[in-house]
């Protein structure tokens, strides 16, 4: 089976690959092989490989703040991506796909989301682009699969953490910028450390090597997924307990002090994961665990000190 992978040089993409690869005939080009915001490109590209599977992670992705300036980057370039890709296995007949969204697809504040919730509410302002770029990917894979023989399914994961993260502070989310965060303020022995907003907001993380053994399950079972699917923790924690348990991990204890001025997104977000977990699937990684093998990469990759 020969499989055309998207986004593999991404944190959910390495990982996967290096799995992939000793089960079947993979495709992973980089950017510099394959721009998907070129739609004739893209179209040709597959054309020429004919996979039977296409998995799409590609996408232009980053935190709150890379968000909010620049909204119409994230909505126009993620859409050209998707419909791009999309589009053009769905006229090359490529039978199975698996398109991969996000959690920020579903409205805003509600304590629990689940697959139903979508399009039923308003989305966070911060990174509504990105959202509604994921939106018309889903949708549109639905459609598609309501044709005979085609089988495009959308998975739908929490926040995720790990190594080959973005640790940048331009596109980095929260526990990768926190543990950035954290470790330059003790190689700096800065006495506090701010966080922004109350430090209230609850966040649920997923460690991406939990997420690849639900790959492993869709792909065995696509015929059968609904036509997206959530996968999470099935737990959220506040960011002040992200901030606490970075700290022990580090080793540093600062003061925390919290910027009102600062936008904290969403109040709450957490996933209903019951039907991920009726495959036969659950994840295995507490936070502690995750963010300990994070933490070993970022020093291994971004730190001259010793590797602990």
């Amino acid at each position: 089976m020969k499989m055309l992978l998207t986004g593999a040089s991404g944190m959910v993409g390495w990982h996967l690959k290096k799995i992939l690869i000793s089960k079947y005939d993979v495709l992973a080009p980089s950017r510099e092989e394959l721009n998907l915001l070129d739609n004739e490109a893209t179209y040709s590209y597959i054309q020429k490989y004919k996979p039977n599977w296409i998995i799409h992670l590609a996408s232009v992705v980053g935190g709150i703040s890379a968000n909010i300036n620049n909204p119409v980057k994230f909505l126009i370039e993620n859409v050209k991506i998707n419909t791009n890709v999309i589009d053009a296995a769905f006229k090359l007949q490529v039978p199975y796909f698996l398109n991969f969204a996000s959690s920020c697809m579903y409205p805003a504040n509600r304590e629990t989301l689940s697959e139903n919730d979508l399009l039923t509410g308003e989305l966070e302002p911060t990174n509504e682009g990105y959202a509604l770029s994921k939106i018309l990917s889903t949708k549109l894979c639905e459609t598609i699969s309501e044709k005979n023989g085609f089988f495009y399914k959308t998975i739908v994961p929490t926040n995720l953490y790990g190594p080959y993260d973005h640790f940048e502070e331009s596109r980095s989310h929260l526990i990768p910028a926190i543990i950035k965060k954290m470790h330059d303020a003790k190689l700096e022995n800065k006495k506090n450390v701010s966080i922004w907003g109350t430090g209230n907001a609850r966040r649920e993380f997923l460690y991406v090597e939990d997420l690849i053994s639900f790959v492993f399950i869709a792909i065995e079972k696509i015929k059968i997924l609904p036509a997206w699917i959530n996968v999470g923790l099935g737990k959220d924690y506040s960011v002040r307990e992200y901030y606490e348990c970075v700290s022990d991990v580090v080793g540093y204890k600062p003061l925390f002090e919290y910027d009102l001025t600062k936008p904290e997104g969403m109040k709450m977000k957490k996933l209903n994961i019951q039907k991920a977990l009726d495959l036969g699937w659950k994840p295995t990684t507490s936070l502690r665990e995750g963010i300990e093998k994070t933490y070993h990469y970022y020093l291994s990759v971004f730190s001259k000190e010793e590797v602990l």
